[in-house]
C-alpha cells in the first residue's frame, strides 16, 4: 500500500497539525466560533529571488467550495513580490481552521515549483524547456509537479498521466537503458526511428559509450537527414567543461552540413548553468532544479475578528486588498475599508459563501499569463 493521503482524508482534515484539532475541540467546548479574516503572505523568497509565481489557488477553491466561506485572491499565475496578501479566507473560524495545514501545503508547494520553473524558463530566453523531475518525487504527486512546472512556462513534461490531465502530449527522447540494451547508439536511434510514431522528433542520446562529438556526427550521418537533434546528458564525473563539449559538438556537426540538428542538454542543470549554455544549446531537459524547488514559506494569519482589526506581533492587522502600482507588475496592499478604486484592483472574489463567483482559468491560460509577465523580469 502506498503511504499517501487520499483526497477524502484531506477533506476530512486528517492531514492537519494536531494542534488545530485540539484548538477546534477547545473552541467548541467554550462555544466560541467567531467570524475571522485570515490572509496568506510570504516574507521572502528562496535564494532572495526578487519575484515568485502564485499557484495552488484552484486547489484551495476546490477544497473549500460549498463551505460557508469567502475567498479573495490575486489570480493564479500572478507574479508577485514578498509581503503581498495573495489570498484571504473569511468566515467562521471553525469552518476552515482545521484546514490550515492542507491549504498552506497546497499553495506553498505549488507556488514553489511554479516559481522555479518560471525562473528556469526565463533563464532559457525562449528556448524549449522540458520538465523531467517526476522521477525525483513521490509518484503519487507527479501530476502536481508537472502541472506547476507547466504553469511556470515549461514547454512539456515527461509523464503520461500528467500529459493526459493537462491535455498535452508527454515529451521525451530516449534513455541510456535503450542504448545499453541495443548495444550501440546508432542501432538504438535507428530502432527508435523505425518503431516510434513519426510525429515524435528523432533525438539521439549520444553520451552512453563514446565521445560526444564523434557519436553526434556518426548518428547524424546514419540517420540521413531524419535526425532532429542530439541530447547530451554527460555525468559530472566525465563532463569537464560542458559548454566547451557542446561547442565542439556544434562545430563538428556544422562543418559536416548538419546545422539543422538541434542540441539538447540535460543532467543537473539549474538557472546559472542555463544562462551559460544558452550560447549554443537549443533546448533543455530540467529535473532536479524543478522537482527540488524550495517551497514558498506562506503563513496564514488572522487579521480581523468580528469585524475588528487584530493580528499577532509581526503582522499587520486589517483586511487588505491588492492594487496595481504604477510600474509593471508592481502591487500595493491597501486596507479594504479605504474602498480602493475597482479599476486598479488585482484581488478578485472567487468564493462567496461557498459558491464560485469567478470562473477559474484553464492551466493553459495560467501558463500564458505567467509567460506574459516574466519576459523582461530580472532573475536576481
Amino acid at each position: 500500500m502506498l503511504r499517501t493521503a487520499t483526497e477524502e482524508e484531506i477533506r476530512q482534515g486528517k492531514v492537519s497539525d494536531i494542534y488545530f484539532e485540539r484548538t477546534e475541540k477547545i473552541l467548541k467546548a467554550k462555544k466560541i466560533n467567531k467570524s475571522v479574516k485570515a490572509e496568506f503572505t510570504v516574507r521572502s523568497f528562496p535564494g532572495e529571488a526578487p519575484w515568485a509565481v502564485f499557484s495552488g489557488l484552484s486547489d484551495v477553491v476546490d477544497l473549500l467550495v460549498e463551505k460557508p466561506l469567502d475567498i479573495e485572491a490575486i489570480p493564479e499565475g500572478t507574479v508577485f513580490t514578498p509581503g503581498l496578501p495573495v489570498m484571504t479566507i473569511s468566515g467562521k473560524y471553525l469552518d476552515f481552521g482545521t484546514y490550515e495545514t492542507a491549504i498552506l501545503g497546497l499553495i506553498c508547494h505549488a507556488s514553489g515549483i511554479a516559481t522555479q520553473a518560471a525562473r528556469i524558463v526565463r533563464a532559457a530566453e525562449g528556448r524549449t524547456v522540458l520538465a523531467f523531475g517526476t522521477r525525483r518525487m513521490h509518484p503519487a504527486i507527479a501530476p502536481i509537479l508537472d502541472r506547476n512546472a507547466y504553469i511556470g512556462g515549461c514547454n512539456g513534461l515527461a509523464t503520461k498521466l500528467s500529459g493526459e490531465m493537462l491535455k498535452i502530449p508527454a515529451s521525451g527522447t530516449m534513455p541510456h537503458a535503450l542504448v545499453l540494451l541495443m548495444g550501440d547508439t546508432i542501432e538504438a536511434t535507428r530502432a527508435f526511428d523505425k518503431i516510434i510514431d513519426k510525429k515524435i522528433p528523432r533525438i539521439a542520446l549520444i553520451d552512453t559509450f563514446n565521445d560526444e562529438k564523434f557519436e553526434a556526427v556518426n548518428v547524424a550521418k546514419a540517420m540521413k537527414g531524419k535526425l532532429y537533434g542530439v541530447r547530451l546528458d554527460t555525468p559530472s564525473s566525465r563532463r569537464g567543461d560542458f559548454l566547451e563539449i557542446l561547442k565542439e559538438v556544434r562545430w563538428e556537426l556544422d562543418i559536416r552540413g548538419f546545422k539543422n540538428v538541434k542540441l539538447f542538454a540535460s543532467g543537473g542543470l539549474d538557472v546559472d548553468n542555463i544562462i551559460e549554455l544558452n550560447e549554443v544549446v537549443d533546448a533543455y531537459g530540467v529535473g532536479n532544479a524543478i522537482s527540488n524547488a524550495s517551497v514558498l514559506d506562506f503563513s496564514m494569519d488572522i487579521v480581523e475578528i468580528s469585524g475588528k482589526p487584530i493580528a499577532k506581533r509581526g503582522k499587520k492587522s486589517g483586511h487588505k486588498l491588492v492594487l496595481k502600482g504604477k510600474q509593471p507588475f508592481e502591487y500595493i496592499p491597501v486596507l479594504a475599508s479605504a474602498k480602493p478604486p475597482k479599476a486598479r484592483l488585482v484581488t478578485k472574489s472567487y468564493l462567496e459563501q461557498g459558491k464560485l463567483v469567478t470562473k477559474l482559468p484553464t492551466d493553459n491560460a495560467i501558463r500564458s499569463y505567467v509567460l506574459k509577465q516574466i519576459g523582461d523580469l530580472p532573475l536576481f
